[in-house]
């Protein structure tokens, strides 16, 4: 399955995109348990896991997957950076209507946090900076725009480096 209409679909919807730390020995290859993990609340969710960690971006989340894996024809195709935000294998929605569920293995977790330990948000911003200023507002808005990717990247970085550390896999969802 390739993210192609995936990404088609990310550009037309508002949509959050919801990140879960989950231990490999309760992680479940089930579209059903996988849906219930991003319906239950938080305490639940702890209660049936042991513990809980998740990450939430907003709508500009296809924006921070520029920042890290790039856009044609320069975007890494499976590496760290390129499982940040998007990456991860799919697993079909039991709604064919909704997008799939994507799963990262811990190694691939430890991986993406040694990757943003050791990225350079400068390097980052400056190389996708130009596509992404018209977005917010263009070279006015630069300040605030490199502010909340600055914030979002030390999130992510403290998200998957305490996941890491747990040994966890993360599965992720856009929710509506």
């Amino acid at each position: 399955m390739t993210l192609r209409p995936f990404r088609a679909l990310l550009s037309l919807m508002s949509l959050y995109f919801h990140l879960r730390a989950v231990p490999p020995s309760a992680l479940r290859n089930s579209a059903n348990w996988l849906q219930r993990l991003f319906e239950d609340d938080w305490d639940t969710v702890r209660r049936r896991i042991d513990r809980h960690r998740e990450e939430m971006l907003d709508h500009h989340y296809a924006d921070h997957d520029v920042l890290y894996a790039g856009t044609p024809p320069h975007r890494t195709k499976d590496s760290p950076q390129s499982h940040v935000i998007l990456g991860g294998r799919p697993v079909p929605h039991q709604d064919p209507e909704e997008p799939p569920f994507l799963l990262l293995t811990a190694a691939q977790t430890a991986r993406v946090a040694v990757y943003l330990i050791s990225a350079d948000i400068e390097t980052l911003w400056h190389r996708a900076r130009d596509e992404l200023l018209p977005r917010y507002g263009g070279p006015d808005m630069e300040q605030e725009t490199h502010a909340l990717f600055t914030s979002t990247h030390r999130d992510l970085t403290a998200f998957y480096t305490n996941t890491a550390e747990y040994g966890d896999a993360v599965v992720k969802r856009l929710l509506r």
